[in-house]
């Protein structure tokens, strides 16, 4: 399966309109629910919602339209059929005003399984998208060279970090940083009611803290492979961490004191990010972290 991202949209732009209009039908969310499972073609998508194909080809192009379905054809017994799939993962608003939104943006994404340093205890693991990784709640399977196509890993205690580029020229100044993460407790197999205080550093900086309040499970994961088991965590939550001149938050809402400029983040020097549940922390429930596979 293609490798899907995350869309970023800017209210009051075109773009954004045309999302907006696409996922306003039951139907067509119904078939991003469809393809999350799988790559599929009109015909079948035709059975699977009872529609005719030229009602779901009109509902395909809207969605095309939006950027959130991709579709290709491809040879089939009857000549080329058209087959789609999802083109991103998430969707991201930014309820920004033109000028925010016009400031310069860096991005970097950091597969889940590229951290320079981790240090899991309890219930931990990783899973890819076909098997898991090493052996379940061993420490050393976060060792094994297989962790670079991890898309989830989860620790009932611990810490894991990663090191980020930062190629941003000298003398620019960041006004700005974001960590976004999708991100859950950690219990044995799930637990609704399973608190645990997730915490974020930037460069040895305490940033904030999230607590959260389950470790997801009952409901299936839209990205989860088939083999992954159903008693296990299925989804977590999708968290921004933010930090600039005003302080530190957490999806907008106030959480620290800390500033950008406590953080030292210098162009031509990478940033190293910290996450996970500090040993006096009140609730220490562990964490899962998801990657864009599940």
């Amino acid at each position: 399966m293609a490798r899907r991202t995350l869309k970023t949209l800017s209210l009051g732009s075109a773009d954004a309109l045309e999302t907006f209009k696409a996922l306003a039908s039951d139907v067509r969310i119904q078939i991003l629910r469809e393809l999350a499972d799988t790559d599929l073609n009109i015909a079948e998508l035709g059975v699977r919602l009872g529609m005719s194909q030229p009602t779901v080809t009109r509902h395909v192009q809207a969605l095309e339209a939006a950027g959130l379905v991709a579709s290709e054809y491809l040879p089939g017994q009857q000549g080329l059929q058209k087959r789609c799939r999802l083109a991103v993962s998430h969707l991201h608003l930014m309820l920004e005003d033109d000028e925010q939104s016009s400031r310069p943006v860096e991005t970097v994404s950091m597969p889940i399984g590229l951290y320079t340093l981790a240090v899991p205890g309890g219930t931990c693991g990783l899973a890819s998208r076909t098997k898991f990784i090493g052996f379940l709640d061993k420490p050393l399977s976060f060792f094994d060279p297989e962790r670079a196509s991890a898309q989830i890993l989860w620790m009932g205690s611990g810490f894991v970090e990663y090191t980020f580029p930062n190629d941003l020229p000298t003398g620019c100044t960041v006004e700005r940083l974001e960590l976004q993460m999708e991100v859950c407790s950690e219990a044995p197999d799930y637990n609704l009611d399973w608190p645990s205080d997730i915490t974020v550093w930037i460069n040895g900086v305490e940033v904030a803290t999230w607590t959260c309040p389950s470790d997801f499970g009952g409901v299936r994961g839209l990205l989860n492979p088939d083999w992954w088991p159903e008693h296990m965590t299925q989804h977590g939550a999708l968290k921004v961490f933010s930090t600039d001149a005003s302080g530190s938050a957490v999806d907008g809402s106030q959480a620290s004191p800390v500033t950008i400029d406590q953080l030292m983040v210098v162009p031509q020097q990478p940033i190293v990010v910290r996450i996970g549940v500090k040993p006096d922390a009140a609730h220490q429930g562990g964490f899962n972290l998801f990657g864009s596979g599940f």
